[in-house]
Formats: C-alpha cells, structure tokens, sequence
C-alpha cells in the first residue's frame, strides 16, 4: 500500500528533520563561532551521526532546521573540491572516501529559523517542506548506536498503530525534572506504551512517571496546526511537548494518538560537556583502529591517577 492509498494516520515516513538552530552556549567559548552540531566526536561531527541513523532507516530526505552562523554545517553535507582533488592527487584515498560520504548521505535541505523560539517553532519550520507527510525529527545532542536500531522500531511501530510515536526511556526520578516526561499505560507489546499526557520539564515531585522523552519523535502531520495554535511554555518557548499533549487526546482519524517505544539501548548525550567526554571515550575504545591503542593508554592513565 503507497502513500497515496494508504489511510492518513499509517502513510509510510521518508523525510527527517533534523533542529539544529540551538546557540550552544553550554559548549562556550567553543561554540562561539563553531556550530555546536559540528564538534567532533573522535572523528565525526556529532550532526553526521545523526543523519547516518535516519539513513540507515530509510529516511533519505533530511531537511536541517539551521539558524545564524550554521553555515559549515551546510558546507559539510557539501562536496569540498579542492580538498578532494588534494587527497586524489596525493593517491589518499582512505581519506578522499571519508571526505566524500558525508556529501553522499542523503538529499540535503535546509531552512533557517529566524527567531529562536524552542523545538516546537523549529519544527514548526519544517512545514513547507513535509506538507501534508508524516516525519521523523532528530535531534542532534542524543546520539543513538548504531547496534540498537530504535529509529527503525520505532517506524515499525507507527506502520502498526499510527499517529505519533515518541522514544523513552526511565530515568532516575530525580533527573526527570531535566527532561519532557511521559504519562503512559501499557499495550499488548512490551517495548510500546500509549501516552495518556506529557508534561515538559516537571517540577520536583510532579512527574507523572519516570519515562523521559529523548530526541526521536515519528510525527503525524497535524502537529503542524496544532503547534500554530500552541501559545509559548515552558522557558517562554513553543514547545513540542505542548503540542504532542494534544494529540495524545485525539483519535487516529483527528492526529492521533500518540504511542512511546520504550529504548533501553545505547544512547549518548553529547549536549551535556561530562557526557560528551564519555562518549568521545566510549566510541574511541571501541574502534578497531584507535581502540587497542587506547584502552591500552587509558588504563595507564587511569591507574596512575588512583595511585595518586
């Protein structure tokens, strides 16, 4: 069944986007004139990860919700000439292939987001390009390995049950109040969950659960008016939180509802400084060409540091 036939609330997904306007000021001075999506981790920007899991879902159309100063992460999806004819040239074509990739990921978009207004506004960004398609958003701070497929669970869950579908995962109650939480009762699967309500960032005590949401959402297309109605919230931004609340009170003929996929696998939050440092770490250790080197290092050094 295609897109054309198929009822609105179970059209398959082939767009990403991709909200990438943040400031980054947790990252200063780093950031000041280095888009934050754009720092390495180990040898990749952190933004190409993200676009490497949509199109390994097979999501080939990403569009990028970019802001001032956020032009080198267009010139990264881009193809660089001269240094590519430099690498040829040189007979360096381990290199050249690693140049090349990233500008032969996926078809490239990108709209920029005049006023920093939160996630939802940002996505709201998105609209002239989906139209009337459901989508998926990825935000570039959560990085998901590879190993654990959560994007592709998560599409199979929507082909299945519809509307929207968000990814959780259960936090230590006092960090829920960091996060957008969930309030859900349980399905017939394990891993799936329907969402009753969401609150954005919870006062201590208040939460309605410990399941947190994280940046993969799969979106019926009628977050778009929903969000248009959607008064500024928490932090005095439009939030998608807001928005995705009132859809998980609609039926699957009006935008809903709204289901979450429960993922207990590897996720790294590279916007936070002490997690970006342990997932630089982790993933180093675990390459076949950096890792035994590395671990070897490491252990050294952290055995040295314990003798003091």
């Amino acid at each position: 069944m295609n897109s054309t036939t198929a009822p609105r609330g179970k059209r398959g997904i082939s767009k990403a986007v991709v909200p990438a306007a943040g400031l980054g000021t947790r990252f200063l001075p780093a950031t000041k004139a280095t888009p934050k999506e754009m720092l390495p981790v180990v040898d990749k920007p952190a933004i190409q990860y993200v676009v490497e899991e949509a199109v390994a879902a097979g999501l080939n159309d990403v569009l990028m919700i970019t802001g001032r100063n956020k032009r080198a992460l267009e010139d990264h999806f881009d193809r660089a000439y001269e240094l590519e004819e430099a690498l040829s040239a040189k007979g360096d074509m381990e290199r050249l292939r690693r140049v090349r990739e990233s500008s032969e990921l996926a078809t490239m978009h990108y709209v920029r987001q005049g006023d920093p207004k939160g996630l939802g506004h940002a996505v709201l960004c998105a609209k002239p390009h989906v139209g009337d398609e459901p989508f998926a958003v990825l935000l570039g701070d959560d990085l998901i390995d590879p190993r654990d497929p959560l994007l592709a669970r998560m599409l199979e869950v929507r082909e299945n049950l519809g509307g929207s579908v968000i990814a959780l995962i259960e936090v230590d109650p006092s960090q829920i109040h960091l996060y957008g939480c969930a309030a859900v009762k349980p399905t017939g699967e394990g891993d799936v969950v329907r969402v009753t309500d969401l609150v954005e960032k919870p006062e201590p005590g208040s939460a309605p659960s410990a399941y947190a949401v994280i940046g993969r959402y799969l979106l019926d297309p009628e977050v778009f008016p929903v969000l248009e109605a959607t008064p500024p919230g928490r932090g005095g931004e439009i939030q998608l939180t807001d928005a995705l609340r009132e859809l998980a009170l609609r039926d699957d003929d009006n935008g809903g509802p709204v289901h979450g996929v429960l993922f207990g696998g590897r996720r790294y939050d590279t916007g936070d400084r002490g997690d970006y440092l342990r997932t630089i770490v982790r993933l180093a250790c675990e390459r076949e060409d950096l890792g035994p080197e590395f671990r070897t290092w490491l252990k050294t050094y952290v055995n040295e540091e314990l003798r003091g």
